[in-house]
């Protein structure tokens, strides 16, 4: 091996070091995100808030050291695909950490208004969307493949989730019309889950890219093997005989 390649991984090894830092303090704004809410803690909520700053610097650093590999170390094949890979992950992380601060955001607005009913089910989908995320980091430190497709298929099982609980909370804004207001936050809420679902979606399928060199974005559109009923041209048939 080169004296240059070796520095290369070196350097790489840097940059997945700064990665999974990121990764594991985008975890904790999550979990300290659900707790603020299930809890109604404010401090927590807080917390979540005031952290975003230095996730924010972790991504900046991140998009500087692999711009500085692209243009000083002529990285190709899977270095190539690492690097830029990186740079995709860190922009999914930073987006999750947002979703994080949203919820912590109505966590505090709530908590000094009595508590609505729906706790646990917002919980349970918490639950499974942090899960989503711990999976595609996991799959990006193991370089596992396998492990991220995993995490691309629990993403249909969030969305019933996000389309049930709105559904919930909708039905008893109609009997509970002086709950509308704090019900409209809970919503905002369950979306921001799915959405921090979604983007571990996201950091799954560029670990699939990195590893691999195969890119299974939006994949499920474009394959053959999809049911008719699931293509986005029959969906909105549906919607259309619908409304």
């Amino acid at each position: 091996m080169s004296s240059h390649q070796t520095h290369l991984n070196e350097e790489i090894e840097k940059l997945k070091h700064q990665v999974l830092n990121m990764a594991a303090m985008t975890e904790r704004a999550v979990e300290k995100a659900t707790r603020g809410f299930v809890e109604r803690d404010e401090g927590l909520a807080e917390e979540v808030i005031l952290g975003d700053n230095r996730i924010n610097e972790l991504e900046v650093d991140i998009d500087r050291f692999c711009l500085r590999l692209l243009a000083l170390e002529g990285p190709v094949a899977g270095d190539l695909r690492f690097i830029v890979g990186c740079m995709r992950i860190s922009v999914d992380l930073e987006r999750i950490a947002d979703e994080a601060v949203n919820i912590a955001e109505r966590s505090m607005i709530l908590s000094s208004r009595p508590p609505l009913p729906f706790h646990d089910d917002i919980r349970a989908m918490s639950d499974k969307a942090l899960v989503m995320l711990r999976h595609a980091v996991r799959s990006f430190s193991s370089g596992d493949p396998d492990k991220a497709r995993e995490v691309c298929c629990m993403d249909n099982l969030v969305d019933e989730l996000n389309q049930k609980n709105i559904r919930k909370v909708i039905e008893y804004m109609v009997t509970e019309t002086p709950a509308i207001r704090r019900s409209v936050h809970i919503i905002n809420i369950i979306r921001r889950y799915e959405r921090i679902a979604d983007l571990s979606t996201n950091v799954a399928e560029t670990v699939v890219f990195v590893v691999s060199g195969t890119n299974i974005k939006h994949q499920r559109y474009f394959d053959d093997r999809v049911p008719e009923a699931d293509t986005p041209s029959r969906r909105i048939e549906d919607v259309g005989a619908e409304g």
